[in-house]
């Protein structure tokens, strides 16, 4: 018995259209038969030959037989109404349609398909509205700061040390910008792709030796010392986009460290992976942080006291991702933060 269940559940919808077909066959057949006999028990179709007899009976009942169609098949119909009607909210853009078929098999599986798909366009609008909020935000906060304090050096009758002062901020949000703009077009480049292309093995240790190099201005600013550990390991992968991850993992590294610390770098391979993990010592991410760290424009320091736009560590963890590999928080405390990330050989 509840195997029959299973089955008319499964093709509910099947069984519906031949149940309504079969029983418009038969009552197209009986008005044709009943119809007969009531003509020929009151004498009314005695002198008409039989074939026309049986072609109007049989035009009778294909007319009777669409109207009881029609009227019925509207049963079966009205579950694809509501998707047809949910599907043009949808597209509508109006992203909180759903629909609610209280039946089983084929029919629930496409309610649940639909509702799985309007959540996942419900998840992307809010997070394309909460991108473009936040672009906003990072975006005019240094064009404002740059405008204040260019207005306030060519207004007021400044000193020689105030002017240097206020080129530096002018200057200093200037290469925010930059960097917004830069890891804006990053973001955007890793994020509209799904297969990684252009791999090939390279030296992943040189690879990080030339990234210290490019970042040598920045971690001689605050006198810190690069320490990398690692002997000679090659990898497979895009090494453009690997050279982002290291770039925006180092430079985030500089960013929260004390000055006159180390950040260390370790390289370690594995008979299947590849470890590199990025340590410094300076600034402990709070608990409720890690959880959203490589979200898009999330900012544990939300008083901009350290430069940053939020974006950094979501590019990286897009392309690790892109590589099969995995990036996370392994240590934050007062001795150390430390990020690593796990790439296939």
């Amino acid at each position: 018995m509840n195997r029959l269940k299973e089955i008319f559940q499964k093709h509910q919808l099947p069984l519906a259209y031949t149940g309504v077909t079969i029983g418009v066959m038969i009552i197209s057949f009986a008005i044709m038969f009943v119809g007969r006999f009531l003509l020929r028990s009151i004498g009314f179709i005695e002198d008409i030959p039989r074939l026309w007899q049986l072609i109007s009976l049989a035009f009778l009942a294909v007319v009777i037989g669409a109207a009881v169609a029609a009227a019925f098949s509207r049963i079966p119909l009205k579950p694809l109404r509501k998707i047809a009607e949910a599907a043009d909210r949808l597209a509508a853009g109006d992203f909180s349609a759903r629909i609610n078929l209280k039946m089983g098999g084929e029919l629930q599986e496409l309610n649940t398909s639909f509702n799985n798909m309007a959540n996942e366009l419900e998840q992307s609008q809010m997070l394309r509205s909460d991108f473009i909020n936040n672009f906003s935000h990072e975006f005019k906060t240094p064009i404002t700061s740059i405008r204040g304090f260019a207005k306030m050096i060519r207004e007021h009758n400044l000193s020689r040390e105030e002017t240097d002062e206020y080129l530096d901020i002018i200057i200093a949000e200037s290469d925010r910008l930059v960097d917004l703009s830069a890891n804006v077009l990053n973001l955007s480049k890793v994020e509209n792709q799904t297969i990684l292309t252009n791999t090939a093995e390279f030296n992943l240790s040189e690879q990080m030796r030339r990234v210290i190099v490019l970042l040598e201005n920045r971690w001689e600013e605050k006198n810190l010392f690069i320490n990398l550990n690692c002997s000679e390991v090659y990898i497979n992968g895009n090494e453009e986009m690997l050279r982002q991850v290291w770039i925006n993992l180092i430079d985030n590294a500089i960013k929260f460290a004390d000055k006159d610390s180390e950040i260390n770098i370790t390289i370690l391979q594995g008979a299947k992976f590849v470890s590199v993990t990025v340590s410094d010592r300076g600034e402990v991410i709070a608990p409720e942080v890690l959880g959203r760290i490589f979200d898009k424009f999330y900012q544990g320091d939300t008083s901009h006291g350290v430069k940053g736009n939020g974006l950094g560590l979501a590019v990286a963890a897009k392309i690790v991702d892109l590589h099969k590999g995995s990036i996370s928080v392994i240590r934050s405390d007062e001795e150390q933060t430390a990020f690593e990330v796990r790439l296939r050989r």
